[in-house]
């Protein structure tokens, strides 16, 4: 990474009209959250997350997966926003359209002061009902709950709550995702930050936006499947590279 990088993707921030940015696993891993397919620890540890994390799960063992969903929030309780994230918010406060797009499904762009964020794949610290039965999703406020079982109940149908996260054979939020799609359509620069690139439709959303001409730039120590369609790469953390780029643009 030098200068010449670092200044070249300043200016390309001043100029765009719209910037788009999409994060994965690898900026709230700067964070010290574990990411989705990091070796569980503890009383964790003989599991694998991929078959917890499915709606059969949670049908046959409601305890278990609301248990893990626990630990795992835990985990992003004590992690705070680093360097990377704070650089976000202050690129949306400098620049008149950023649009944060996200994998991950903390709190910490929120935590570090971005304002318009859109989840795809839910919110970990979001709760609904199972069923969904006042419409999808029925969210539910445990703070309002008096029942303090593991999991909760519904309090409008008694069904288990559940985490409002996206679990794996199930659709992404409808309004997110087509937002989404909106976005990189639109957008005439993207950033491209902590994502492996394997999984969809996150994964389609740099190449729409490269298809309508715009800039790629790519942040991750290691290359992804999108390395290959981007025109800037800095193989470092977000939380050095963004700091350095938002400051040469201020300069």
């Amino acid at each position: 990474m030098d200068d010449a990088q670092i200044l070249t993707a300043a200016n390309w921030i001043r100029q765009a009209r719209q910037v788009a940015v999409l994060t994965g696993a690898g900026a709230s891993k700067e964070s010290g959250v574990p990411t989705f397919r990091d070796a569980l620890e503890g009383l964790w540890a003989q599991y694998d997350p991929a078959q917890l994390a499915t709606p059969e799960a949670f049908a046959r063992d409601p305890k278990l997966v609301w248990e893990w969903y626990a630990w795992r929030r835990d985990k992003v309780r004590q992690a705070q926003p680093n360097p990377g994230h704070y650089a976000l918010a202050e690129l949306e406060r400098l620049h008149t359209n950023v649009v944060i797009i996200t994998q991950n499904v903390d709190d910490l762009h929120e935590r570090a002061g971005s304002g318009d964020v859109i989840h795809l794949h839910g919110r970990l610290a979001g709760n609904r009902c199972s069923a969904d039965c006042q419409g999808a999703p029925t969210l539910v406020d445990l703070t309002a709950l008096e029942d303090e079982g593991v999991p909760p109940a519904c309090p409008h149908c008694g069904t288990a709550v559940r985490p409002d996260v996206v679990w794996f054979g199930e659709a992404l939020p409808h309004a997110a995702l087509q937002r989404a799609y909106h976005i990189s359509q639109h957008c005439d620069l993207m950033l491209v930050i902590g994502t492996s690139g394997l999984v969809t439709p996150a994964a389609t959303l740099p190449i729409i936006a490269r298809q309508s001409d715009a800039r790629l730039i790519e942040i991750n120590p290691d290359d992804s499947m999108l390395t290959p369609h981007t025109h800037l790469k800095f193989s470092v953390p977000s939380g050095i590279a963004l700091p350095r780029i938002i400051e040469a643009w201020q300069a």
